[in-house]
């Protein structure tokens, strides 16, 4: 069996109520639920949680989903601090030993001290900003994607832990202009690619 562990960072803050990423992350459940060989776990950063019983969760997991908006090109302030308490509560206790380095050569093999390795991860994202913005020449952006950019340092985090990538998938103009029924089909489609590869080939 798979273990897959869901993290619903959609903050409800604001004028956030967090629905895109509830639905994003309830999809996510639901697929896996319905498919054989997973299991699943979830977390909603919006609920009290126990740190110790998160960390448990990334160590029964074979793969983590990160669920999250982006505000003000950064994680929403409640699944940063999510990260803190539970990362904090994994030193030397699942998550982490150490940065990695020795005393002995304090210049090199900085992060490579994570208690995770052989485990993977997997991002997704939500935005107001077009995807167009990343693409086109003089746009916001700078032709700079989500994940060599605003998503770099979430992803050299997971690292960190040992936590190795699988790609994901980010979703664009959410407010203005979402389409949520294709959003969850080209979602699916990409579950499908990255977790059922063979039923793919079968089909193909």
């Amino acid at each position: 069996m798979t273990k897959i562990f869901i993290i619903n960072g959609g903050q409800k803050f604001g004028h956030s109520g967090g629905r895109f990423n509830e639905t994003i992350a309830a999809a996510t459940a639901e697929f896996f639920k319905n498919e054989d060989g997973f299991e699943v776990k979830t977390t909603n950063i919006n609920d009290k949680y126990d740190p110790k019983e998160e960390v448990a969760k990334y160590v029964w997991a074979d793969v983590v989903i990160y669920h999250t908006p982006v505000w003000w090109f950064q994680v929403p302030h409640g699944f940063k601090k999510y990260i803190d308490v539970v990362f904090t509560e994994g030193h030397q206790n699942g998550i982490y030993l150490s940065d990695g380095r020795s005393s002995a050569n304090p210049k090199i093999n900085y992060g490579t001290g994570g208690m995770l390795h052989g485990k993977k991860y997997m991002v997704t994202s939500s935005w107001n900003a077009p995807e167009e913005a990343f693409t086109l020449p003089n746009e916001f952006f700078m032709q700079t994607n989500v994940d060599d950019g605003v998503l770099f340092g979430f992803h050299r985090m997971n690292a960190f832990t040992g936590m190795t990538r699988i790609d994901g998938i980010h979703f664009h103009d959410v407010e203005k202009n979402a389409d949520i029924e294709s959003d969850l089909k080209r979602y699916e489609a990409h579950l499908r690619q990255n977790f059922l590869p063979e039923e793919l080939a079968a089909t193909a």
